[in-house]
């Protein structure tokens, strides 16, 4: 199978990885080895890895401590057979946040899911990130095909100046350009208007939630820095107004 101008599998695999906020988790039972699947709520990390908040009370969570081998299946959930609609399954370790990683972990999350304020410090739940070794994507009839994470990961070397002010830049965002994000999302990216926030900023785009609908606007060139930042969200803002 070969990409078209229609179809990108890395393209498509990197939208689902930032867009899904749920997915099923398999991990393997301690005694004997046995697979065991839960559903799981996502956020993603800046290079798009699946993040994870879980209690030590769950099955899973005492798996993959045991075992932290595990596999994450995301889909597109498309009206219709399910079937028929794009769907990701991905290799890997489970990782727990460390003291340098839990405050950027932290925060991700809590902006795809803020009710999980409510519970993110009890003592049993703890962040990890899925570091992954592979992709396998179903895409339809012939679209089906291994991804390395090289193709479906975004590199953050180059960027560490953006990842330093994403926090200030998603919160400026929303306090003061909320307009400018639905006209993102109706003008860019066909959704209905509705109270769209940004949640979260990467060199390749930008993630935009409304309850549990997302959206993921990607920039056409790769930004690093702040300034870099600033202008493309100006030109993006330009093609949506002329759009309207």
């Amino acid at each position: 199978m070969q990409p078209t101008a229609e179809f990108s599998a890395p393209k498509l695999a990197k939208s689902l990885l930032r867009r899904r906020r749920e997915g099923a988790l398999a991990t393997l039972m301690q005694s004997g080895g046995a697979p065991y699947c839960s559903l799981v709520n996502l956020a993603s990390h800046p290079d798009g890895s699946p993040l994870l908040l879980i209690s030590r009370l769950a099955v899973h969570t005492r798996n993959l401590l045991a075992d932290p081998r595990v596999s994450l299946m995301l889909d597109e959930r498309a009206a219709g057979d399910p079937l028929e609609g794009a769907r990701i399954m991905l290799l890997g370790t489970a990782v727990e946040a460390g003291a340098d990683d839990g405050p950027l972990w932290r925060r991700r999350y809590l902006a795809a899911h803020p009710a999980a304020e409510g519970y993110i410090d009890f003592a049993d739940f703890s962040l990890f990130k899925i570091e992954t070794s592979g992709l396998h994507l179903v895409a339809g009839f012939g679209r089906i095909l291994d991804l390395a994470p090289d193709r479906y990961l975004t590199d953050l070397r180059g960027a560490e100046a953006l990842l330093d002010v994403e926090a200030s830049a998603v919160a400026h965002i929303n306090a003061d350009h909320s307009g400018t994000m639905k006209l993102y999302a109706t003008e860019l990216l066909g959704a209905a208007e509705a109270d769209w926030r940004c949640t979260g900023i990467d060199p390749e785009g930008l993630d935009l939630q409304c309850g549990r609908a997302t959206l993921r606007l990607d920039f056409p060139d790769r930004v690093e820095n702040p300034v870099a930042l600033r202008d493309m969200l100006k030109r993006m803002a330009d093609i949506a107004r002329k759009a309207e």
